[in-house]
């Protein structure tokens, strides 16, 4: 039986790990992280599941079944533990420790489950560390290179490779971490990062697709001068070249969903970083990180094309050259509709009394990744006042644990051979 009593415990002592005044720092690779990972692992083998960790560090918790063949579809389901700079003890907790809770109620109930069961506990869910999101799950998923490894680093030069080497993982065998088992579906619960569920007083979100990122990183290349002896006429200011640039992708991706006949962009410069960033010097050198995202793949191509456009038109009239480097560019995901009926209809047998809505996801997600591999579905819970990626991060225990009650029950229907999506 699902244990709202055990859920708490659990985060309890995950907010313990990697807490400061302003929120929790458990980014990947770091300490903090592999001390919360270390205390899961732990937990999954009190749970009964054997551990295997892929040479990204991901870990994959199983639960043999009944059907012993080599070709039984296993049913997957988790979520990640690291968290953003002043995060939250949600984000990627409650769909981490759903799944370690279905594992350990299954377990106690005895529950004989045909087909087998995996939890993955991704690593490297979050862009923070390394400037792209979702790693963990793209290694699964052969979409992320060893080139990518020594291409992304941290803000003091860390490599990705090199933070693998340092936990003893095995960066140079990146292509043995790809999932090529045959997998029957792909279910992740999350909270919602965002207002719509709380607003609608709805305590169940069933999300229909999955918003993706394009990230790329501008490098401004002004002349650092004297603020006092540099005429105004004379000047290649980086950082007005760069509020240009922060104002456009403001207006540009606010005409989507409105004004053309595309659907919603949502952009957001949230890097911007000036050299030498001091008062009495003209900036000269300015990196600005702009992310753009779309449930859309058309709108947001449109949208970061017309970006460029308007980069190359500033840099032209201003005299000052520019590059541009590309981080990521991320499909968004259509998720199964066989998998959210799948869950709407357990969600009205075992919580009769609770409304769900199908709603997009505009945060990007593990699941995303999984989408073509498999019918995937995704279970939102509400956060209070839409507050995620800060120290404010709050979701109630009762609404978690009608969620992983959710859970297992669609666990429980999907591990039956029978059940088709």
């Amino acid at each position: 039986m699902i244990s709202k009593e055990r859920l708490q415990k659990h985060l309890d002592t995950l907010a313990a790990i990697g807490k400061r005044e302003d929120g929790f720092y458990r980014l990947a690779f770091t300490d903090d992280d592999w001390q919360g990972r270390d205390y899961l692992i732990g937990e999954m083998k009190k749970a009964g599941l054997s551990i295997r960790v892929d040479a990204f560090g991901n870990v994959i918790a199983r639960r043999e079944g009944t059907d012993a063949s080599a070709d039984a579809p296993a049913v997957l389901y988790g979520s990640h533990a690291d968290s953003v700079p002043g995060g939250g003890n949600f984000d990627g907790i409650v769909g981490t420790l759903c799944a370690l809770e279905v594992m350990t109620s299954l377990q106690e109930d005895g529950f004989a489950n045909e087909l087998p069961l995996e939890q993955i506990l991704f690593m490297c869910e979050e862009s923070s560390r390394f400037g792209a999101a979702t790693l963990g799950s793209r290694a699964m998923r052969d979409e992320l290179t060893i080139d990518d490894l020594h291409r992304l680093k941290d803000k003091q030069g860390v490599t990705l490779y090199e933070a693998l080497k340092s936990r003893d993982l095995r960066p140079d065998e990146l292509p043995s971490a790809v999932y090529t088992a045959p997998a029957k579906a792909f279910l992740e619960v999350h909270i919602e990062q965002g207002k719509v569920l709380e607003a609608k007083n709805i305590p169940l979100g069933l999300v229909t697709g999955i918003a993706a990122p394009t990230r790329f990183r501008v490098h401004i290349d002004g002349s650092a001068d004297h603020s006092g002896a540099t005429p105004m006429g004379l000047r290649s200011d980086g950082a007005c070249f760069a509020a240009e640039v922060i104002l456009a992708v403001e207006k540009i991706a606010s005409e989507y969903g409105k004004d053309n006949d595309f659907p919603a962009v949502v952009g957001t410069v949230g890097i911007v970083n000036v050299t030498p960033n001091v008062m009495n010097v003209i900036p000269g050198k300015v990196t600005l990180g702009i992310d753009i995202r779309s449930i859309s793949a058309e709108a947001k191509a449109d949208a970061v094309r017309r970006i460029r456009e308007f980069v190359e038109e500033v840099s032209k009239r201003r005299g000052i050259p520019y590059s541009v480097e590309p981080v990521s560019d991320e499909k968004p995901a259509v998720l199964s509709e066989a998998a959210v009926n799948l869950l709407a209809d357990t969600a009205a047998e075992v919580l009769p009394e609770a409304v769900t809505l199908r709603m997009p996801s505009g945060a990007g997600h593990d699941a995303m990744h999984w989408a073509e591999y498999c019918p995937t579905g995704m279970i939102f819970i509400p956060c209070r006042d839409g507050i995620s990626h800060n120290g404010a991060e709050h979701a109630e225990i009762d609404d978690i644990t009608d969620a992983c009650r959710l859970l297992e029950a669609a666990v429980k229907k999907l591990s039956c051979k029978d059940v088709t999506l």
